[in-house]
């Protein structure tokens, strides 16, 4: 079986050797993710278990189209709330850990994120209309592309284009607004 009919077992049935099967071969990249977030070997190591016990719940109630980039930003996301519930404790580089896409994006001020920036972005992507919505999780969140986009949502490529410029024009005006008034 590829990986896609692997998934599709594994959500039916929940056996535990299809998902070790589907594991295995990115535990290596996935401590490699872990390391750079954590820069400790006993914590990496303890992550990457962590992340397989998390898989066993999560791999049966969401849809997977990649594995590979679904698995690393769930492993990056995993790491950051790590990071977030141990604050004080540690301390990490965000500007380190970004890609270069990224960090174009984010200006020096804005690299240092709290609980309410959080809840701002979850809020101000809620206020985005549904489509702008949906099409700014899939390309910054899922980091799918435009074409998988597409594929996803059905809408026209320019469409889709236009929903996330518009999108992340929007979500930076609403962001912004919480900002000023601070």
């Amino acid at each position: 079986m590829d990986e896609k009919e692997q998934l599709v077992y594994y959500k039916q049935t929940g056996d535990l050797q299809v998902l070790g099967k589907l594991y295995t071969p990115y535990m290596s990249l996935l401590y490699g993710v872990c390391f750079k977030y954590f820069q400790e070997q006993t914590a990496s190591q303890d992550a990457v278990m962590q992340i397989f016990e998390q898989l066993v719940h999560k791999l049966r109630i969401h849809e997977v189209d990649n594995f590979k980039s679904w698995l690393y930003v769930f492993a990056r996301n995993y790491c950051l709330m790590e990071l977030r519930k141990q604050k004080g404790k540690m301390h990490v580089d965000i500007e380190e850990n970004m890609s270069e896409s990224e960090q174009k994006l984010v200006t020096e001020e804005e690299t240092k994120w709290t609980e309410a920036d959080f809840d701002k972005v979850h809020d101000c992507l809620a206020s985005l209309s549904p489509e702008q919505s949906v099409c700014v999780r899939l390309f910054y969140l899922d980091q799918k592309c435009y074409k998988d986009i597409t594929e996803e949502t059905g809408y026209d490529l320019n469409k889709v284009k236009s929903y996330i410029q518009n999108g992340k024009r929007n979500l930076k005006i609403c962001m912004e607004s919480g900002k000023n008034g601070k």
